[in-house]
């Protein structure tokens, strides 16, 4: 993996290759290889990831956060109760992520306007708390796009890693599905959400 930079002010590009050598590329086309070690801010770290103990330990989490709710929900159909808590499927977290309002050099998303009450009030619009998405899905293109929607919308994404049964099973496990390579948390303030939270807490302090 290369990641480049254009610096206009001296007119170079600059490659941070795996081996955290720099090649330095003039106009001229020239190029020389720097093996002094890349700038601490530019070595490449893994997103939000989890396998083996870490993964069971998420999982495990989530679906006791579940039943809990779900205790609440009992009136509801489970499918619907389910589609209520996730986005489950690729689509269909790409469909809620492009409904949500970008956020534009801001750390929160922009106020809607109107308020909330009586029968034709305008709702608030349904939000994410966070992308769960299985690094083995193929074609590996089909969830490319969704840590770049989720960035925009300030939605983190998790990753699920599971070299014996594949990510895919894990999640499916969570929606009552064979498999599932991408799945929405919706933001609904329940003990879901919650522990999100703290799984995101957890991995953001580890770092």
């Amino acid at each position: 993996m290369i990641t480049v930079y254009w610096l206009k002010d001296k007119e170079l590009l600059i490659e941070f290759t795996d081996q955290c050598k720099m090649r330095v590329k003039n106009r001229d086309k020239s190029s020389e290889v720097l093996h002094e070690k890349a700038p601490s801010e530019h070595i490449f770290r893994p997103p939000n990831s989890y396998e083996g103990e870490s993964l069971l330990h998420l999982l495990n989490s989530i679906q006791r956060e579940m039943k809990s709710v779900r205790l609440a929900g009992e009136s509801l159909p489970y499918k619907i109760w389910l589609k209520q808590q996730f986005s489950i499927g690729v689509n269909e977290v790409t469909r809620v992520l492009e409904r949500m309002t970008p956020v534009h050099g801001s750390i929160t998303a922009p106020q809607q306007n109107g308020t909330y009450f009586g029968r034709n009030a305008k709702q608030p619009p349904l939000r994410l708390q966070a992308i769960l998405i299985a690094t083995d899905c193929n074609p590996r293109g089909l969830t490319k796009h969704l840590p770049i929607l989720g960035s925009s919308r300030e939605v983190p994404v998790i990753y699920v890693k599971d070299k014996a049964a594949g990510g895919s099973f894990k999640l499916g496990e969570i929606v009552s599905l064979k498999t599932a390579m991408a799945i929405g948390v919706k933001a609904r303030g329940n003990s879901i959400n919650k522990v999100i939270d703290e799984i995101l807490g957890d991995n953001n302090d580890a770092t």
